[in-house]
């Protein structure tokens, strides 16, 4: 068990509170536990004592208990015992201090980043995690469009990595393109918490995703934050947040993208603790994709995630069957990792938002174009056009794709995940020679990222940024990528010592120098000059 002693006077009476209410938790379970299958220990409630004498508090070892199970069997045990307010002291063993390991190191949150944080509630139907929200917001927009959300998986580590996905460089890239902001948030789930408490949006975190929307509009002074459409994307349990942000709000989402997980929808029956949604006939016409890997469940079902696939399946034809806009796609390199989806996930989302995202601001959500719509049967290379030749029976069993361009995108993604781009990527700007480093800025190529950049002198390679590929999970991208599709901390940053040149490949200090960068299938962009300051 973890302890740790209060950083201010001003906490005292609160942690008191804290770890009496705790040390009488475990007193009263002491009492009653004979006979009874909870597995509690003297070690615990001696461990309480401790940190009422000394003034200090009890953080997330207590998930050691199997909190959900421990607290049904006290709940009986006692016969009333509190049981919500006890979930919730579990729940926010470590927000009664603030933020703690892991989710206490994050980026600076400077212009055009904004961040604000909801803390855990003990409210009924209220969010029982804290939870940041870190939004960027392209560089003099006056009025936005709309919101793309990047949103992270369950358990400490992929909560942990939605710190950083505002700022990943090609989801930018996509938000800008299209006047919008993007927002990553992040919820602090402890390891052993129930995953169901965020990702069912019923339970508190879509009230917390609005009410943070309206705190950064108030503090970017982008007061339309609140009512503007979203783009939603998420994996595994982000899936699952996803797919339930569409169903409740099919009038505010423009298209989910769902990797790695899906709600569960009628007629299918909940499961557990996992709740089950009615399907409306508004979220048919959101476009829908339901991503995985191969190795969940598609060739390999025997793995930890091999009941991925027959659950997307489900969703799939439930709400196909229907005539859904929506479309399973299946990475065939991957597991539960992300791979190389956002190649297909940017294009296909830059569709939806260009057909559906309104002229005007507070106007209703465009339908997608049926007459540019295409049908893909998986694994099958052919796909056609969706006309009143095909429109049968048959063309509810086939996915739903938005017109040709992503149609083949499409069909090369599930062969081999090498999604073509032809496409320049932009070139770097404002590159200066100051104090012995050379630093620039540079957007990504929305199609295919940055993969590293080039420094040349006189013409010759003399550096490479990064030297290495950073990402284990697909494709070399220049700020790497963690398993839940964002960027590792420390953020890769844009520049390079000019020691790193004097001792390169040249053999001598740098002449005319020039930078460019290369997208992730190997294409160049022009060479920006180097300027001296």
């Amino acid at each position: 068990m973890s302890i740790r002693r209060l950083p201010t006077p001003a906490n005292q009476k609160l942690s008191k509170l804290y770890t009496a209410t705790i040390r009488s938790i475990i007193g009263t379970v002491k009492v009653c536990a004979a006979g009874s299958d909870l597995p509690i220990r003297s070690t615990h409630v001696a461990m309480a004592d401790v940190a009422c004498e000394q003034n200090q508090t009890i953080l997330p070892a207590l998930w050691t208990l199997k909190p959900m199970t421990f607290l049904a069997a006290l709940s009986r045990k006692t016969q009333g015992f509190p049981f919500s307010f006890a979930a919730w002291l579990l729940c926010t063993s470590s927000a009664i201090l603030g933020q703690s390991a892991p989710y206490d190191v994050f980026p600076e949150a400077s212009l055009p980043y904004h961040r604000v944080r909801i803390e855990a509630s003990a409210e009924a139907g209220e969010l029982c995690f804290g939870a940041n929200f870190t939004i960027w917001i392209p560089s003099g927009v006056q009025s936005l469009r709309g919101i793309v959300v990047h949103q992270h998986g369950c358990g400490e580590g992929s909560c942990k990595s939605g710190l950083t996905g505002a700022y990943d460089l090609q989801w930018q890239a996509l938000a800008k393109k299209h006047r919008c902001a993007l927002l990553s948030p992040a919820y602090e789930q402890p390891e052993k918490a129930d995953c169901q408490m965020w990702c069912d949006p019923r339970k508190g975190s879509a009230k917390a995703f609005q009410k943070a929307l309206e705190m950064l509009g108030e503090k970017s002074g982008h007061p339309e934050l609140p009512k503007l459409p979203w783009a939603l994307w998420g994996h595994s349990g982000g899936g699952h947040w996803c797919g339930g942000m569409a169903l409740l709000y099919p009038q505010r989402t423009v298209a989910a993208w769902l990797r790695s997980g899906v709600p569960l929808v009628e007629p299918v029956a909940s499961k557990g603790n996992i709740q089950n949604y009615p399907i409306n006939d508004g979220v048919l016409s959101v476009p829908l994709m339901c991503n995985l890997g191969t190795k969940e469940g598609v060739t390999v079902q025997d793995e930890r995630f091999g009941s991925v696939w027959p659950a997307n399946l489900e969703f799939f034809n439930n709400l196909r069957s229907r005539g859904g806009l929506i479309a399973t796609s299946v990475d065939p390199l991957t597991s539960h990792e992300c791979g190389n989806q956002r190649y297909l996930a940017i294009p296909w989302l830059d569709e939806c938002l260009t057909q559906r995202l309104p002229e005007m601001q507070g106007q209703a959500l465009r339908p997608m174009s049926a007459s540019q719509a295409w049908l893909a049967s998986y694994g099958e290379d052919s796909h056609v056009a969706l006309d009143s030749s095909n429109a049968s029976a048959d063309a509810l069993k086939w996915s739903w794709l938005p017109n040709e361009r992503i149609a083949k995108l499409y069909s090369q993604y599930c062969k081999d995940s090498l999604v073509p781009d032809d496409t320049l990527p932009p070139a770097p700007t404002n590159a200066v020679l100051e104090g012995g480093t050379i630093g620039w800025e540079c957007e990504a190529d929305l199609e295919s990222g940055v993969a590293y950049f080039v420094i040349e002198s006189d013409g010759k390679e003399v550096a490479r940024l990064p030297e290495k590929s950073n990402n284990p999970f697909g494709r070399p991208v220049f700020q790497g990528l963690q398993y839940s599709d964002t960027p590792p901390q420390p953020l890769a940053q844009m520049r390079v010592s000019i020691q790193s040149l004097s001792d390169s490949k040249s053999g001598s200090g740098p002449g005319k120098l020039t930078v460019h960068s290369v997208n992730t299938v190997g294409r160049c962009s022009a060479k920006t000059i180097v300027s001296s300051r």
